[in-house]
């Protein structure tokens, strides 16, 4: 008989932007989000052919899935064709991806994938490092982002923010399970 998991967690997630209006408040815009998986045999997807926040973010092919077993979880989100203006700065890029996965018993596992990253640009070289950060006026771009967490695995693929401007995730995966 198979071991039965007493908690599961997944969420994917192509696009999520927090932009700071000139009042001060916060407009937060989620694309391609699967939502969280609500037991583990459930099953969640969200895609679109295009997604867009205006003046932020553009991107094509927005997917989102993830997948819940009685013994692990799958999660994978990815956007194509992207580009990001907050503030002074331009980012994009022909693919991201993420991906998160956990299985009973073993230890998570994550991975980011971008291909023709560039900033204002300029190409960037990507290490295939965690939490790989560039400076940007204001701000910063982490590639391949691991936030901490005792109870998931959690991969950004890309994460800029620019303090007072704009908070924007590209291709987000959660996986979990206990």
């Amino acid at each position: 008989m198979p071991a039965t998991a007493q908690t599961v967690s997944g969420q994917a997630r192509a696009i999520k932007t927090s932009v700071v209006d000139p009042l001060g408040g916060t407009t937060t815009t989620a694309l391609a989000d699967t939502g969280t998986l609500s037991g583990s045999t459930d099953a969640r997807e969200a895609s679109a052919p295009t997604g867009s926040v205006p003046s932020v973010i553009a991107g094509n092919t927005l997917h989102a899935t993830t997948i819940g077993w009685p013994d692990q979880v799958k999660s994978e989100a990815s956007v194509a064709g992207l580009t990001v203006t907050v503030g002074a700065t331009t980012v994009g890029a022909n693919f991201v991806m993420a991906r998160a996965s956990a299985v009973r018993g073993l230890a998570g596992a994550g991975t980011a994938s971008i291909e023709g990253l560039s900033i204002n640009g300029l190409p960037i070289t990507i290490t295939g490092n965690p939490n790989q950060t560039i400076t940007i006026p204001g701000g910063q771009v982490v590639i391949n982002e691991r936030p901490t967490s005792s109870t998931s695995t959690i991969v950004n693929a890309l994460h800029i923010a620019v303090t007072g401007v704009a908070d924007v995730i590209v291709a987000s995966a959660t996986a979990g399970i206990q």
